[in-house]
Formats: structure tokens, sequence, C-alpha cells
């Protein structure tokens, strides 16, 4: 009974470091799509997606999905912003509410406030980031995301 209940808690302790590493792996993904965002950078926003993806946005025509989802999404996402007169876009992740990870996908929410300026006025908004995410060979890739503005 009490080697049963040692080789438990080894087993529970040593798996704890390797969840850690992990969620750390899957949101070193989502920061790295919100650092190019920041930036303005398509190339670390695209490198971020699997070559098949699922988006849904608040934007015209609010869903894409399959082979080029992500680079579609963004030549649409920047016509909105120039539509509407939006600069200066920043979105700053909060803490997650979610990371939740089995075998090789995870499921992710998040929080996001948004600044912009907008016909050169400051604005901001705010809303919820949610992610799939799969483990390829080349590391954590976004397959699904859904944008809810609050």
């Amino acid at each position: 009974m009490h080697r049963t209940l040692i080789a438990l808690a080894i087993a529970v302790l040593t798996a704890a470091p390797a969840i850690a590493s992990e969620k750390t792996d899957v949101m070193a993904v989502v920061n790295h799509w919100a650092d190019g965002f920041n930036k303005g950078d398509s190339k670390m926003e695209l490198e971020t997606c699997a070559d098949e993806t699922s988006i849904v946005d608040d934007l015209s025509p609010y869903e894409w999905h399959g082979a080029g989802a992500c680079s579609q999404w963004k030549t649409d996402f920047d016509a909105f912003l120039k539509k509407h007169v939006i600069t200066d876009m920043k979105a700053s992740l909060m803490k997650p509410r979610h990371v939740d990870i089995t075998v090789d996908h995870a499921y992710v929410v998040v929080p996001v406030s948004l600044t912009y300026k907008q016909s050169g006025k400051d604005a901001k908004d705010s809303g919820v980031f949610t992610l799939a995410l799969q483990r390829a060979v080349t590391g954590w890739r976004i397959t699904g995301w859904a944008w809810a503005a609050h």
C-alpha cells in the first residue's frame, strides 16, 4: 500500500513539470502570433498557423477555413482596417482562462485588450481569443481560432 502511494506521488510530482512545459510551449505560439499582430508582421502571424485552419472573427465574411485560411483572414483583416481607418492596433493578452492539453491537441482561452486609433482618435476594445492547436513535427500550430468581442 505504501509503495503504491509513493509511486503515485512520484508520478504526480514528475508529471507536473512536463505539463507546465507543454503549457509554456503552447502559450509561446499564441504569444508569437500576438507579437506578429502587434508588429504588423504577417510572416510572424502566419508561421503560427497550420496549413488547414478554421477562423471565426467579427469582420466579414466572418469565417475562413481550409488551406490558406490564415493568409486570407489577414488580407481581409487588413482591408477592414483600411476601410475603417484603423491604425496602431495592439493586442495585450491577459492571463489565460484555459490552457488544456490532451496528448497533441491544446485548447486555449485568453482575454485580450485591444488599443488602436480610429480616424486618428484613441479607441479600445476587449474580447476573448479562443484557440485550438495541434502539435506537429515543427511544433505547436494553430488549427482554429475564434474572436468574441465584448
